[in-house]
């Protein structure tokens, strides 16, 4: 008597159909966005220029309509409409990111096309002194130590005070007086430059004080403070609720989890935070102007006398209208975008050196 074999029996597999997608059997190339874009690039500037149109930002805008119109139309009849939905919205986003980008590309590109004619190490290294305004020497020393100085210290008495407020306000505050100092903050945030240099020129006038560097340092520390809160508070918010817990469970203080687990899972965005700031103010002209008044000559002491800045240099410098002064400010502000760019990068050394290692 024979028995049927044990064992898996192999049933033969129909071939499958080849996968059609659901959305449409007809797709367009990766490459079809770059396509739209040299075809909307060339009725954007050929059309205009037929017409006699010779202004860049109207090619600029016809070229950015004609991608959107063209992009949406070829998808639908190619694929379907809801693709061509899709593809518009990731045009839109495209478009705007471009928009954002070309002006700041452009006055980057313009400072430092025009500002490094007159950067060079002279420069750097002279002041004003006994400069005439239509000689082409003079340099930015001045202004630079003036710059440092004022945003030092600036930045020494608002980035203890903005950490230790954000760490009450995250860890400790509740109630009225949580509530208080928020809405505070918020408001502090909008406070234009001028208020704040005319809030330390009324306290100036009435304990009789000299113009000086550290008269400017203070209203820059009003404006510092609530930026150095906000995203001092949004980063001590991000740290993992489950790291105070497991502190705290094995008995150690709330202080000593916050200076030793807190702190340094959000010292990165803690650092980039405190260096916008310093962004923030290292620019700023209208309290320099109020209560430090410039000065041609180097002054290496913020605590006394006159001082210059690099916002305030740029300011003067264009007031004297001459080729020689416009050519300096450009060179100026190259400086002060330098300066901001290398705060930046020292920020974030600074943020990957102090961030917590992670491990398998």
């Amino acid at each position: 008597m024979s028995h049927a074999p044990t064992g898996v029996i192999e049933r033969p597999t129909p071939s499958s159909p080849t996968p059609t997608s659901s959305l449409g059997s007809r797709s367009l190339p990766r490459l079809a966005p770059l396509g739209f874009a040299a075809v909307s690039i060339a009725l954007g500037v050929g059309i205009p220029l037929a017409v006699g149109w010779h202004s860049r930002i109207q090619w600029g805008l016809l070229s950015a309509l004609f991608f959107l119109v063209i992009s949406y139309i070829v998808t639908t009849v190619v694929e379907n409409q809801r693709q061509a939905r899709d593809r518009l919205a990731t045009s839109v986003m495209w478009v705007c990111f471009l928009v954002a980008v070309v002006p700041l590309a452009s006055l980057l590109w313009t400072t430092i096309q025009r500002g490094a004619e007159r950067l060079d190490g002279y420069f750097l290294t002279h002041s004003m002194g006994g400069v005439l305004t239509d000689d082409p020497t003079g340099g930015v020393y001045h202004a630079l130590i003036g710059t440092l100085e004022q945003v030092g210290i600036a930045t020494v008495i608002s980035a203890p005070l903005g950490l230790l407020t954000a760490v009450y306000l995250v860890e400790y505050g509740k109630g009225a007086l949580a509530k208080a100092v928020t809405f505070f903050v918020d408001v502090m945030t909008g406070i234009p430059s001028i208020v704040a240099g005319l809030f330390i020129l009324s306290i100036m006038l009435m304990g009789g004080l000299e113009p000086s560097g550290l008269m400017g340092a203070l209203a820059l520390t009003i404006l510092m403070i609530p930026v150095v809160v906000r995203s001092t508070e949004e980063m001590l918010k991000l740290v993992p609720n489950e790291l105070r817990e497991a502190s705290l469970a094995l008995g150690i203080p709330k202080w000593r989890t916050i200076l030793k687990v807190v702190l340094p899972t959000a010292i990165g965005g803690i650092t980039t935070g405190v260096m916008l700031a310093i962004a923030r103010i290292a620019g700023e002209t209208a309290p320099i102007i109020l209560l430090v008044f410039g000065s041609q000559l180097i002054n290496t002491n913020p605590f006394e006398g006159a001082q210059s800045s690099l916002p305030f240099y740029i300011y003067e410098q264009y007031k004297v209208g001459s080729i020689q002064a416009y050519d300096r400010a450009w060179a100026a502000a190259l400086v002060l975008i330098a300066f901001v760019m290398i705060l930046n990068l020292v920020a974030r050394g600074i943020a990957r050196w102090k961030a917590p290692k992670t491990g398998r």
